[in-house]
């Protein structure tokens, strides 16, 4: 059974998107955190005998959050007057003058006394009306501060005219593999349910974000849990419960939360601007495998690699350029690949940042401006225009390529000056299988851009009189991917 990754929100409408929403909370003056650090034991590794005072503690400042939102009704569908199926258009909702209202469940938490509250994006995006409940049950409406997409992370705020339960983000790198974890939120609409498991792993990347580093636990997560928070046992949130990764939608013991340094740093800025103002240095990288590693001579993988240069960006007005493997950034390492888009999202814009990086096997330095990221919109090519050619071959270390015909370039979105050829076939007993594959783009070879078939054949040749292993850039689903193929 193939296993899909949810988001979990409690929709009442057939349209369910599972997404994590859920919880309550008790309008309560004193801060919930203060009350709950000095009195929970610390060890966070062992079993505790209870986790009742922990919640009692802590439920008061986790929310239900409602939402609302107006669906417009297409009335050109209803079934016309007189006919037999007329009867049908109240319960399809087509025919009346009246829209639809879908609502939708989650959870949140409050971090300030003022009333500012934490959920996810997915949570309250297009709603026209946000609603707050507590665990004793007063409600309220909630504003919209800001939200940031590329993180699911929104910030809200409610207006009561007293203080509020909160509690407070852990640290950096608070959460360890192995320690006990709570959930308090909303599933299938139960608030102010708890849930306890371990941290399973961190520095998870389930391709949801731009900015995946997620804490991967075991604590039971269903729909209606999302935008809630996950403790540590000294009270502190560590986690922001986003998806799940489950064959049927709901929990298996697969659960992800965005850490608490991420959410803090976003929310820190929604609440101060309204918005987030991440830097951007244009680059697109991959992870650094070991044979890679190898062939930049490194003794163990670690930093980027760049797989793409954006035109005009800091990174190509400094001088990078594909190809080039990122180790350090503003003078310390860079451990991998997954942490230069956090590291770049979170300099100072309009500064200037050191950037370490190998090129052909010999170390450089270069200072980079970091500029402010800019949203883009991608263009889509419409064009359907079809046109075939006869396609020349070539053929090298078991990797059989052809010249791009037009029909290709238009498949893989190739502008005209792109060059390269087309992987045709990977022999089975190719040091290549499991990296080339069919239907890929080959750009590079040894770092020297390929014109045809012929070219590509010469390349490998040249490339394999001087190394034991040879660096292939090709062109994958339209990202540039870099493989490091060891010559038999």
């Amino acid at each position: 059974m193939a296993f899909s990754l949810n988001r979990l929100l409690h929709k009442n409408h057939l349209l369910m998107v599972s997404v994590l929403m859920g919880a309550s909370m008790a309008a309560i003056s004193v801060p919930v955190f203060a009350q709950a650090a000095d009195k929970i034991d610390g060890d966070k590794f062992r079993a505790p005998a209870s986790f009742s005072q922990l919640s009692k503690r802590l439920s008061p400042a986790v929310v239900n959050i409602s939402t609302a939102q107006t669906i417009e009704i297409d009335n050109k569908r209803a079934f016309p007057k007189g006919s037999p199926l007329e009867r049908f258009n109240d319960i399809f909702g087509n025919g009346g003058d009246e829209n639809r209202i879908a609502r939708s469940l989650g959870s949140g938490f409050v971090i300030d006394k003022a009333g500012y509250i934490v959920t996810n994006n997915h949570v309250i995006e297009d709603a026209d009306f946000i609603e707050v409940a507590f665990p004793d049950g007063e409600s309220y409406d909630a504003k919209l501060i800001g939200r940031d997409p590329s993180t699911d992370l929104a910030l809200l705020k409610i207006e009561t005219g007293k203080d509020m339960p909160f509690v407070s983000f852990a640290g950096a790198n608070a959460a360890e593999v192995g320690e006990w974890v709570i959930a308090i939120g909303n599933p299938l609409g139960y608030s102010s349910s708890v849930a306890a498991g371990i941290v399973s792993a961190k520095h998870r990347n389930i391709s949801m974000t731009n900015y995946d580093d997620f804490i991967q636990t075991d604590v039971a997560i269903n729909k209606g849990n999302s935008g809630g928070p996950l403790f540590n046992m000294k009270g502190q949130v560590i986690g922001v419960n986003t998806a799940i990764v489950s064959p049927t939608g709901f929990s298996v013991g697969l659960s992800f939360s965005i850490p608490s340094d991420l959410a803090k740093s976003v929310t820190d800025q929604l609440r101060e601007f309204g918005e987030t103002r991440r830097g951007f240095l244009g680059v697109r990288v991959q992870k650094v495998s070991l044979d890679m590693a190898k062939a930049y001579k490194l003794k163990t993988p670690h930093g980027a690699l760049i797989s793409a240069v954006t035109a005009d960006s800091p990174a190509e007005r400094a001088g990078l350029k594909r190809g080039d493997l990122i180790t350090g950034l503003g003078g310390e390492t860079l451990e991998n690949s997954t942490k230069l888009a956090r590291i770049i999202a979170e300099a100072e814009i309009d500064a200037p940042m050191k950037v370490d990086y190998i090129r052909k096997r010999k170390r450089k330095s270069v200072n980079v401006t970091i500029e402010r990221l800019k949203e883009k919109v991608r263009k889509k090519d419409n064009d359907d225009t079809k046109s075939e050619s006869v396609a020349v071959t070539g053929n090298a270390l078991g990797i059989t390529v052809e010249e791009i015909t037009e029909a290709a370039r238009k498949r893989y979105r190739l502008e005209e000056d792109d060059k390269g050829v087309l992987v045709k076939k990977v022999g089975i007993k190719s040091n290549a299988s499991g990296k080339l594959r069919k239907g890929d783009i080959v750009l590079e070879v040894a770092q020297e851009q390929v014109e045809s078939p012929e070219d590509f054949t010469q390349k490998v040749k040249k490339a394999s009189e001087d190394n034991d292993q040879i660096i292939f850039l090709i062109l994958r689903n339209g990202r540039p991917v870099f493989y490091s193929v060891k010559i038999s």
